[in-house]
Order: C-alpha cells, then structure tokens, then sequence
C-alpha cells in the first residue's frame, strides 16, 4: 500500500473522477477502437483493412477547416478536467509542478523528447512493418484530409493534440490516481500501458501491441522524473513525422 494511499471515501470519489474523465476520453476511444477490430476481423483478414486517422470531415474547405479546430479544441476539454480534479487533491504543490508541465520543468523537454521520439519511433516502423507481413496490423493512412493551404498547420495541430490528450490523461492523471488508489509501481505501469494499447486496436494486433510497449516506457519516465513535457514532445514529434511525413510523401512512394 502506498504511503499516499487515499481513505475510502476519497477512493470512491478518486475512482468517479477515473472513469468520469476516461469515460469522456480515451476510454470511449478504447471501447470503439475493439468495435473496430472486431468490425474488421468479422470482415476479412485483417491485413486487407485500412485505419485511416485525419480524415476531412466536409468538401467545403472552409467547414472542413471548423470541423477540425472546433475537434481540436473540444478534445482538450476532458484534459481540463483531468487538471481540475487533480488541482482538488489539496496537494501543497501545483498541478503543473506535479506533472512536470510548469515553466521550470520545460528546459531540456525539447531535447529528452527527442531522444524519447528517436527510442520509439524507428522500432515502431518495425513493429508495423512486422505486423503487417504478418497481417495482424491493418494499412495505416495517417492523412486523409484534402490538400488546402491549412493542411500541413492542421496536421501538426493534431499531433499536439494527440500528444496532450494521451500523455496528460494516460500517464500523468492515471499514474497519479492510481498512486493515490494505492497500487504498485508495476501494476501502475501495466494499466497505463494496457489503456494506451486498447485505444489503438483499431489499427490491428501489431500497433496495439507497439503502442503496449511505448506506454511502458512513457509510464516509467513519468515514475522516474515526474515530467509529463518530454513525453507530450516525444509524442508530438513522432506524429507530426507521421501525419504530414504521409502528407507530402505518399504520393511518391505510392502509398496513395
């Protein structure tokens, strides 16, 4: 049991607020994300589905464009009250100072989460590589949007805010909740790692599996430093890679 094990009742509040903001968020993700798979395994083999992320929500540039920074913005609303409920804990030490997302905190996340992004990135490419001549992984198209003059701008929006999303709630609300749950450092991690996995099964066994392995990493860094920014950085980093990498290039390697 931890030393900053809540009572009872805090556990019964602790455990609303849980299931409050992943219900909100990534849980929901997770939940339609085994509807996914299940859809496309009931279908055909998985090798031949396709995952498509950034995909343009209208034909009319303009709405399209409002479609996507009014779902940008709608999604930082769970993060915000992951924030809110952590500020409530009484803790003598701000929220930002607790998650490593103050200003103090932010010299040398650039760097760290570039080294994190260089960790998980190249064996992500051979983990879906492996997994899709396996066909346990669908075809992942992380671009589909319509080239407008705002594309690119919105890619790299949506890799930030991904990165805030899955790092803020995944590792920094849940590991500290879990903590105060009273649970151990490896079934803490496991958890984390486990959500982070789930929400990803609509890309296949093989991304899930890859996402598995790259929250137990992230879990760790935040147990080790306390520092969410390296990890939204890292994240951040390997999307904008992905996301607008796909973008300009897909054409060219016949991807599209």
């Amino acid at each position: 049991m931890s030393r900053d094990a809540a009572s009872v009742p805090d556990r019964r509040r602790l455990g609303v607020e849980v299931w409050l903001v992943l219900g909100l968020s990534l849980g929901a993700s997770a939940i339609y994300a085994v509807l996914s798979l299940i859809d496309d395994i009931t279908r055909g083999p998985l090798r031949e589905a396709t995952a498509t992320l950034n995909r343009s929500q209208s034909d009319r540039p303009w709405f399209d464009l409002t479609y996507q920074l009014v779902g940008i913005g709608l999604a930082m609303v769970p993060v915000l009250l992951a924030l809110y409920f952590l500020a409530t804990d009484g803790d003598e030490q701000s929220v930002s100072s607790r998650l490593g997302l103050n200003r103090e905190t932010w010299h040398g996340s650039m760097a760290w989460g570039a080294a994190l992004a260089a960790l998980i990135g190249l064996p992500g490419l051979a983990v879906y590589a492996i997994g899709r001549e396996l066909g346990i992984t669908a075809e992942v198209v992380t671009s589909a949007l319509d080239t407008y003059w705002w594309t690119i701008p919105i890619l790299v929006l949506q890799a930030a805010k991904n990165a805030i999303v899955e790092e803020v709630i995944v590792v920094g609300f849940l590991m500290t909740r879990l903590r105060r749950f009273g649970w151990g450092l490896p079934a803490s991690i496991l958890t984390s790692a486990l959500l982070r996995s789930s929400y990803h099964l609509y890309q296949g066994f093989g991304q899930a599996f890859g996402n598995f392995l790259m929250g137990v990493v992230f879990a760790w860094w935040f147990h080790r430093t306390k520092r969410v920014m390296p990890l939204i950085m890292a994240h951040t980093i390997l999307d904008i890679v992905s996301f607008v990498g796909y973008e300009l290039f897909a054409d060219q390697l016949g991807l599209r």
